[in-house]
């Protein structure tokens, strides 16, 4: 069949460049082997062996957040160095004005003691209600006014501190520091100081709350700690964006859609799911998409992976399998998606492939999960 030049065009622009990042769906070396026998997944089989290119990327050394958390930040040229800027960014998608200042994401946290150690807990298993969420802030609104800084609302467990003297102070964010010894992810830095004392005052503030004592009565964990990360200014942004841009590694904007995803990242998101029922046709409808794609973040595999809840993280695989991967590979030998990208990570790298179209006609490589391994 031969198209006319504008045709060509249209058939051309109608095809969708997607970019589908999946924390934790990489699965840890030593339990690898094993869950990977178990997995029963021919759909992302054939996304993972027939490929344009594949490659492995450990993780920096020197940084404290999770691979697809850096991976994200750059991607929207957010990050200086190794540290993700997304703050002010993460704020405006909740309506809220950085302004001029310095501004860190602020988690809500429990902070316990294990054996030898202090440990935080998965953030996403607080389960804060809102109005759980708005009392707790109040609380920690009149600490961090007292101490000189203004404390903003965007969720229940996303909130934003403005602290301009703090620059120099070094973050983990909060995936990358749960379940490990805090003592190595605690914030540091000159200012560090500074965050112990206004994190000793909202501790006191919140040790009698009504709201812990309602939470312990039902059995859940008290909120004890504030954890702030991500930390921007507008200016900042836009440095890092000129430096990315100069460097020739700033590609244009993805349209962002999420699911399952923590309250940061949801914020920068203009598609924000509640179900992957129809994924493909929303990913691959190209209609008012941005020129940069379509950056999806599917995040329900994280809790257990965090909670080494390896049968969890099985379930939630095969869900995937018929919700997610099935779906996107159909699409693709339909021709409705031009490239997909899939980013799979663990704590320590991930994982980047494409495929195409045209990769998935390469029937001589049988489909196989082993790239997991």
């Amino acid at each position: 069949m031969r198209f006319s030049r504008r045709a060509h065009l249209a058939y051309n622009t109608g095809m969708a460049h997607i970019s589908l990042v999946l924390p934790f769906a990489l699965p840890v070396p030593e339990f690898a082997p094993d869950l990977v026998r178990a997995l029963q997944a021919p759909a992302l089989a054939a996304l993972l062996s027939r490929t344009s290119s594949a490659a492995l990327y450990p993780l920096e050394p020197t940084a404290r957040v999770l691979p697809h958390e850096l991976w994200i930040a750059r991607t929207l040229g957010l990050a200086r160095g190794v540290d993700p800027g997304i703050a002010a960014s993460s704020m405006r998608g909740y309506g809220l004005d950085p302004a001029d200042g310095t501004w860190f994401v602020v988690n809500p946290a429990h902070i316990q003691i294990a054996s030898s150690h202090l440990m935080m807990g998965d953030t996403r298993q607080l389960d804060l209600r809102e109005d759980e969420g708005r009392a707790l802030f109040e609380s920690a609104r009149a600490c961090c006014e007292d101490a000189g800084h203004a404390l903003q609302y965007g969720g229940p467990d996303t909130w934003f501190l403005r602290a301009d003297g703090w620059d120099g102070i070094q973050t983990a964010s909060p995936d990358a520091a749960v379940g490990m010894n805090l003592t190595d992810w605690v914030p540091t830095g000159a200012q560090a100081r500074a965050y112990r004392k206004l994190q000793n005052e909202v501790q006191v503030s919140w040790y009698t709350h009504p709201v812990n004592a309602a939470r312990e009565s039902r059995g859940q964990a008290p909120v004890n700690a504030i954890w702030p990360w991500g930390a921007a200014s507008v200016a900042a942004e836009h440095a890092q964006q000129l430096v990315a841009r100069a460097a020739g590694k700033l590609a244009p904007a993805p349209g962002i859609a999420t699911y399952a995803a923590p309250g940061w990242l949801t914020a920068l998101a203009d598609r924000r799911l509640n179900s992957l029922d129809g994924i493909a046709g929303l990913l691959s409808d190209t209609g008012g998409e941005a020129e940069g794609g379509r950056l999806f973040v599917c995040g329900n595999v994280a809790a257990p992976a965090i909670a080494a809840d390896w049968h969890g993280w099985l379930q939630e695989m095969h869900a995937l399998e018929q919700t997610l991967f099935a779906p996107l590979l159909a699409a693709l030998k339909a021709g409705r998606i031009k490239t997909l990208k899939l980013v799979l990570s663990h704590r320590d790298g991930h994982l980047e492939i494409t495929t195409t179209p045209m990769a998935q006609r390469k029937f001589w490589r049988r489909p196989t999960l082993e790239r997991l391994t």
